[in-house]
């Protein structure tokens, strides 16, 4: 598998992953800084990548555009250096690789990890998936879509 490691994370993430086997590269050395993450988003899609991010936009980003790819993983927690998670990086890595190759969100904090297929119910508009017999529209107090804990804010649970 191959990841794209986004400016959030830091460039320490490349070798960590390289030398457990994976192909890592850094934002910073194939693209601009301050692209937009649609131009991420595009970019990895274009070439086969894996996004490694600890910015949430890329799950909405993700519903929006109602696509199986690129994979996203993304990193919740204070600490994101490969010293501090990348024990429990490497675990959601592995246990999710089928997902991962065939299009997943992929949400990873220090205790565990969680895995939304994609695309999303939401942006692809699946009555057996949206199916709902409450009148109430189908999203959050978030403006997001409903049930899907993953979009939330941190601590808004």
């Amino acid at each position: 598998m191959k990841f794209l490691i986004d400016m959030n994370l830091g460039p320490l993430w490349v070798p960590f992953l390289a030398n457990q086997g994976f192909e890592a590269v850094h934002w910073s050395t194939v693209g601009q800084p301050g692209a937009p993450d649609s131009e991420i988003l595009d970019f990895a899609a274009a070439n086969g990548w894996i996004v490694f991010t600890h910015d949430l936009d890329f799950g909405m980003l993700l519903a929006a555009l109602g696509t199986n790819t690129p994979s996203v993983i993304q990193v919740r927690s204070q600490d994101v250096l490969p010293s501090a998670i990348g024990d429990v990086v490497l675990r959601a890595i592995r246990t999710a690789e089928p997902h991962l190759k065939a299009g997943a969100l992929v949400t990873v904090d220090s205790f565990r990890h969680r895995i939304r297929l994609l695309p999303s119910a939401l942006a692809r508009n699946d009555p057996t998936l949206l199916a709902n017999t409450d009148p109430a529209p189908l999203v959050n107090r978030y403006g997001l879509p409903a049930g899907n804990k993953l979009f939330l804010p941190a601590g808004k649970r």
